[in-house]
């Protein structure tokens, strides 16, 4: 017998007391392929047991909470590995258009908060859809008519561009006789004018001089976000971006704030910003953040490296140039933000000293400089147990796909934007062609090379509902109540199938996978005897159901060391 099941039944002879026993259902434990017919103890934060449900209720008593699952399922709390939760909880709480999807959805939002907020000097927000606008870029003559008189900058929902109008551009100074920074461009008008929106570095040229919110304000959002969190199921995440960035404040504040008032619940690992316009000098800087950056349930022990931008606006590094509207090459094959020597270098340094890496690598340049400098690092400093991970992995070329396993650097995949959608079929098919766009997100043969799958949202890029993003990752098209009516006439075919995941695979990613990511996993992110009882409850079990309907499952209940941080209205 082994010593685990020796434990267990030591447990029951001696009759453990348990604070909530859950019963009734189906439990996906994340330790095999499929849902487990068992019952679950949970005392003093920790899982007790997962057993038959006469034994775990033998552990109960007249104090004792009891969950009727009602033929759902329990499983481990969902932990995001991608989130930009302070950017969206501001965003939550301010000019907030991510509910819309249309110009004049936009436009109806940013008026009315202007004539809610008359004392405002600058309307800020953002959530806006590039596939909304022809060719992707909004014009400031569309804010300029619903908002003359006060400077206004919105960021789109990739935090890749923005837009803002005619006074915005005045006040910061910005004409055409602006050149473009060389991480970024200005969108003109004929005759060089800004025509009102500003991509990826470019954005700073206007944000810099845009009220930042306030710490206070900041802390707000970071509280509004996890509440929502809570109630999409997620337990814990990695922050894909702490520090100081254009129109936002350092939420490396924020979060240590709320982490010693112990507001802060969810489990956290911070990736601290890697400034690409600086170098190494930059490092000792970090590993002191680092030193500091350990509170409560925070812990900032992760670099973010920002090594390309994104296909819709021609800014992911990527092998080859882009095409243009007739199918011919142009000259532009998109941005390294980081030269591939000094990336090397830098990976290296930073590896040796112990951080995790977190890199945003969209374009298949940009994934192979990333693993080229991987690998430099692991012939420079040996194996170890820093457990990098690159996300996004929109283009990955096949003759990389291997390298994941063989570098131990975890695929970290947004599965929700696997999907034909408007923004893909518009702004980026037609500009990659047929053949590599048939390279696009392709989770099913980095799983078959070994890689290992970890996931997150990138919200507020997009929802941050996991049952969402599993539903994609399965069926390789959007749930049906996401598809914009007035864009789309009924269900789009799946987006190459043959990438697609199981449910147990991708359900795994956004439990067991997230939590190795964030070096959680001895503790969360399985259904396991002695792990913290982090624990989700779904209304039904969406293995027993069509794969098609995988986005139709809510979230009843979430649960952080046994207690309830969530529990959904009747």
């Amino acid at each position: 017998m082994s010593e685990k099941s020796m434990s267990e039944k030591s447990m029951f002879r001696n009759r453990q007391r348990a604070d909530t026993v859950f019963v009734g259902g189906k439990v996906f434990t994340g330790t095999g392929p499929a849902p487990v017919e068992a019952a679950v103890a949970v005392a003093g934060g920790r899982i007790l047991a997962v057993a038959g449900e006469s034994e775990v209720r033998s552990l109960a008593d007249a104090g004792t909470e009891v969950v009727d699952l009602r033929g759902g399922l329990l499983a481990p709390g969902f932990q995001d590995a991608h989130v930009h939760p302070v950017v969206a909880g501001v965003q939550m709480l301010g000019c907030d258009l991510s509910a819309e999807r249309t110009i004049d959805g936009y436009l109806a939002v940013v008026a009315g908060y202007a004539r809610r907020h008359p004392g405002a000097s600058w309307i800020r927000g953002g959530g806006w859809s590039m596939d909304a606008f022809p060719g992707g870029t909004p014009t400031r003559a569309m804010l300029d008519a619903v908002v003359p008189d006060r400077p206004v900058m919105l960021t789109n929902r990739d935090g890749h561009g923005a837009w803002a109008n005619t006074l915005a551009f005045e006040r910061s100074g910005v004409d055409r006789t602006t050149p473009d920074p060389v991480d970024g461009r200005i969108e003109r008008e004929p005759d060089g004018t800004p025509a009102g929106t500003l991509q990826e570095g470019a954005m700073d040229l206007v944000a810099r001089h845009v009220p930042i919110a306030t710490p206070d304000e900041a802390h707000a959002g970071l509280l509004a976000a996890q509440e929502h969190l809570f109630s999409l199921g997620v337990t814990g995440w990695q922050d894909a971006m702490i520090g100081a960035f254009p129109g936002n404040p350092d939420n490396y504040d924020v979060y240590l704030r709320a982490a010693r008032e112990g507001s802060l619940r969810a489990r956290v690992v911070g990736a601290l910003w890697w400034d690409r316009e600086r170098g190494l000098e930059q490092i000792p800087e970090l590993e002191e953040r680092r030193r500091t950056g350990r509170a409560g349930r925070f812990d900032a022990t992760s670099i973010k490296i920002m090594q390309d931008g994104i296909a819709e606006n021609f800014t992911a590094g990527l092998l080859e140039p882009y095409l243009d509207r007739c199918g011919c090459a142009t000259a532009n094959s998109g941005l390294s933000f980081i030269d591939p020597g000094l990336l090397t270098e830098a990976v290296t340094r930073l590896d040796r000293s112990g951080f995790q890496l977190h890199f945003h690598a969209l374009g298949d340049r940009a994934v192979r400089e990333v693993l080229d400098a991987l690998a430099a690092a692991r012939t420079a400093n040996g194996a170890n147990d820093n457990r990098h991970h690159l996300a996004h992995l929109q283009l990955v070329h096949p003759d990389d796909i291997g390298r994941f396993a063989a570098l131990d650097a975890a695929a970290n995949i947004q599965a929700l934007w696997a999907a034909h959608e408007p923004q893909m079929d518009e702004l980026t098919i037609p500009f990659l062609g047929p053949e590599r766009a048939a390279l696009q997100y392709p989770f099913g043969d980095l799983r078959r090379a070994g890689a290992r799958l970890v996931a997150g949202s990138d919200w507020s890029v997009s929802s941050p509902n996991p049952l969402w993003g599993i539903h994609v990752a399965v069926n390789r098209a959007v749930p049906v109540e996401d598809l914009d009516p007035a864009r789309t006439s009924g269900p789009m075919p799946p987006f190459f199938p043959e990438q697609s995941l199981t449910l147990a695979q991708a359900l795994t990613a956004y439990t067991a996978g997230s939590a190795w990511v964030n070096h959680l996993d001895d503790v969360t992110g399985t259904v396991e005897a002695g792990k913290y009882a982090d624990l989700v409850v779904l209304d039904r079990d969406p293995f027993a159901h069509p794969g098609g309907e995988i986005a139709d499952t809510r979230v009843l209940r979430t649960y952080l060391d046994g207690e309830p941080v969530f529990t959904a209205k009747d």
